[in-house]
């Protein structure tokens, strides 16, 4: 819990009241709007208590529950919902607490010696509220009934706008006194996500928002970043824009003087495996740092020529980068000066590559030390070999699992290791028939997270190898052949039925040839990952028909796809935006049909992502956005939206830059 969340708690407990849930799926006004309506003309001061008054707490206790029972704040269950203001250790977030009175209940916790604290609640379907406020010399209990008719007509009323309002809308939006820094930031952020935002634009917002060079810009865009002189933009810039060039690349690059950034910039380039101008690779391979020689020895593409001068560059840390790729191009006396390299890690890299070629004896690896990784990659001498699978450590039987080069007897030993870690290893070999991999006793969560194997991924061409695969005991193997972008109809049929849901999934996600029914079925647990967001829902093959019938399914996954269908009507929008589930109001708050009036009520949902979608609605009048424009917790959104003027987001624009 938060520190907030336990204060809160505390402060709770000690005002009687009994903490039955947190509020936060509530499908009722949020607390920031709540605490407007006690402020408005709607709101009605039932109560006013002097705060001086001998037994302050004792009346607003009284006078508190008789108005509660009034507008039947408290349910059947006796339960109701309350948020506190006041001054707090750190900033709460503002949500709903879902409570009941103890028999020891009593509101002097939260009134403090001073009333220095307000707190509102608001019954469980949201439509009455009491609140208690201060003012200098007294306590106010203030009631606001039929809420939710109350927001109603209100968002109906803001929703009509004439374009004379319109246009007067859009020319407030600078007047008066200038937004602060986290509203200009929000702006920034939002017109560097907005489709609407003309490319002539973005370049004015370098250095204003990071969001903008996560997304792929136009050329000039780029080269504008390029020589940007924040230091910051450049180094974004490299690490976040798809398809830089080898030529930008170069000019990226040769373009610092700073040779920490050029280090900087070289590492990003290694990391991302893009191929750069080999006059660039010469350069950086011969610069005056040793760290950015390091990094150009991992480089992706380098020449022979370069790989070599840096497997004999006099640091070692460039020798020990450089050796792996460099060695097939080395010489013998080249190989034979790094196997004898005064440095440690030098050595022991060349050993590591020359043991791929020639076998690693017992007397040589306990001599060099060398680490378990050398018995999952190198060669080894029989003798060796036998030795640790037989009498090495838990580590080094692991290691020897997975390597390729075993013996055959040998791995079928360690398929009957003791330790269930060591025969996991064995069990993903590529080396193993089916059947020898059904054999191997493992136990396989199915929900912790495993890399889809290499070796199955390089037989995705291989229609043969997938039937044989897609009928693997192992569920690794199966999910794996899964990844494949297309996969005969009759391995189709076989994951799509898989026990191991995960194997459907990664159909779903990764496969062309998914079906349509069981792509409903994953919808219905799967709501998107970081690399597939789209998926199952936007797979070609997801059902787009016949999606009505779900519009009154008792689950909400289900209930959000209504919408999708091409006979579903704007009145069905305008239900959904109603729904008790957060995930179709949001379905209902992104649909253009929406009108404007729900959109706007949809403004105020207790649920952020509803409110964000709201925010970004094609029908929100101009009156509205630029209410949102000048609300910091909004003014992101409201940038994003796609309906903003060119000319209204150039005037943003040149208020940032002014």
């Amino acid at each position: 819990m938060t520190c907030w969340g336990d204060e809160l708690a505390e402060l709770l407990r000690r005002a009687g009241l009994e903490v039955v849930g947190d509020g936060h799926g509530e499908n009722v006004p949020r607390t920031r709007s709540a605490w407007r309506w006690t402020g408005s003309p709607e709101a009605r001061t039932v109560v006013a208590v002097r705060a001086d008054r001998p037994g302050l707490s004792a009346e607003v206790d009284a006078q508190w529950h008789r108005l509660a029972v009034e507008l039947g704040l408290m349910g059947a269950d006796g339960e109701f919902l309350i948020d506190v203001g006041g001054e707090w250790t750190c900033c709460p977030p503002r949500r709903w607490t879902r409570v009941r009175l103890t028999p020891d209940w009593s509101f002097a916790a939260l009134l403090g010696d001073r009333a220095a604290t307000e707190f509102v609640t608001l019954a469980s379907d949201g439509d009455a509220l009491l609140g208690v406020t201060t003012e200098e010399s007294e306590v106010r209990l203030v009631t606001v009934s039929g809420v939710r008719e109350r927001q109603e007509a209100a968002a109906q009323a803001q929703a009509r706008e004439t374009p004379q309002e319109r246009a007067a809308a859009w020319a407030s939006l600078l007047q008066g006194a200038d937004p602060s820094t986290g509203v200009r930031e929000a702006w920034a952020h939002g017109l560097a996500l907005n489709p609407a935002t003309p490319d002539d634009l973005r370049g004015d917002l370098l250095g204003l928002s990071h969001h903008l060079l996560w997304r792929r810009l136009p050329s000039a865009v780029v080269e504008a970043a390029i020589v940007h002189p924040d230091w910051k933009v450049r180094q974004l810039l490299a690490e976040a824009q798809p398809g830089l060039t080898a030529d930008q690349w170069s000019r990226l690059i040769l373009g610092e003087e700073n040779s920490r950034r050029r280090w900087i910039l070289a590492m990003i380039a290694a990391d991302r495996r893009d191929v750069l101008d080999e006059a660039v690779q010469q350069q950086l391979a011969a610069d005056g740092s040793a760290q950015v020689r390091e990094e150009a020895a991992r480089l992706t593409g380098l020449p022979a020529r370069i790989l070599t001068a840096l497997a004999a560059d006099p640091e070692p840390a460039v020798r020990a980068e450089a050796c792996r790729a460099a060695w097939p191009h080395l010489d013998e006396p080249a190989r034979r000066l790094l196997l004898t390299d005064p440095d440690s890690k030098v050595r022991a890299t060349a050993l590591l590559r020359h043991h791929q070629d020639h076998p690693l004896s017992r007397s040589v690896f306990d001599a060099e030390g060398l680490t378990d990784d050398a018995l999952g990659s190198c060669r080894l001498e029989r003798d060796l070999a036998e030795h640790l699978a037989r009498h090495g450590s838990e580590a080094q039987r692991g290691s020897l699992a997975g390597n390729p080069f075993m013996d055959p007897d040998l791995v079928a030993l360690l398929a009957q290791d003791l330790d269930e870690r060591v025969r996991d290893v064995v069990a993903r070999r590529p080396d193993l028939t089916e059947e020898q991999r059904a054999a191997i006793p493992i136990t396989f969560d199915p929900g912790t997270h495993h890399r889809s194997l290499d070796w199955v991924e390089a037989l995705h061409h291989d229609p043969a190898a997938m039937r044989r695969l897609a009928a693997s005991a192992h569920p690794l193997v199966r999910r794996s052949v899964a990844r494949a972008r297309r996969l005969p109809p009759d391995v189709i049929d076989r994951l799509a039925r898989d026990e191991d849901r995960v194997v459907q999934l990664f159909l779903a996600e990764s496969c062309d040839d998914a079906p349509a029914d069981m792509l409903l079925r994953v919808w219905q647990w799967w709501t998107g990952s970081l690399t597939a967001p789209d998926r199952p829902r936007g797979h070609p093959n997801f059902p787009r028909t016949g999606l009505l019938h779900y519009a009154d399914d008792p689950d909400p996954r289900m209930r959000r796809l209504a919408p999708d269908d091409p006979e579903s009507t704007p009145e069905l929008v305008e239900r959904l935006s109603r729904d008790s589930s957060e995930e179709v109001r949001h379905r209902a708050a992104s649909d253009p049909r929406l009108t404007a009036a729900s959109a706007i009520r949809l403004l105020d949902d207790p649920r952020d992502s509803v409110r964000h979608a709201a925010a970004r609605h094609p029908r929100l009048p101009a009156r509205v956005l630029v209410r949102l424009l000048g609300d910091r917790d909004t003014a992101q959104d409201a940038a994003r939206h796609p309906a903003l003027p060119v000319a209204v987001i150039r005037q943003m624009i040149e208020h940032l830059r002014g």
